[in-house]
């Protein structure tokens, strides 16, 4: 079963997150996820644990258990929706008309 797991200290490891898992079952896999612009950790991440009961004896102990000074968020994770589209941002994302005041003249004139 995969968990969610938010608040994560940034000095945090996945290793660190494995070991304290694995006190309550065996981890199958540990993500902490980085910001894929300066790879610093975004302060959440994903433990999948080998079987359902674990990963519910899991989420009950250690969500709000405190970890480097911060209280874990464990909860079940969700899958990602179908048919999402991933957010994207930049110029031209409008698509269609110009978003800006582009003719000139002053902002108020309404």
């Amino acid at each position: 079963m995969n968990m969610y797991v938010g608040n994560i200290s940034h000095s945090a490891s996945e290793e660190t997150l494995r070991e304290l898992f694995e006190k309550i079952g065996p981890v199958v896999s540990v993500k902490i996820i980085t910001d894929k612009f300066t790879g610093m950790p975004r302060g959440f991440g994903f433990v999948q644990m080998e079987t359902t009961e674990d990963a519910q004896k899991a989420i009950s102990e250690l969500n709000g258990y405190e970890l480097e000074g911060r209280k874990l968020v464990v909860n079940e994770a969700r899958e990602k929706e179908e048919g999402a589209r991933p957010r994207t941002g930049g110029y031209n994302n409008n698509r269609g008309g110009f978003s800006s005041n582009r003719g000139g003249g002053s902002r108020d004139r309404y």
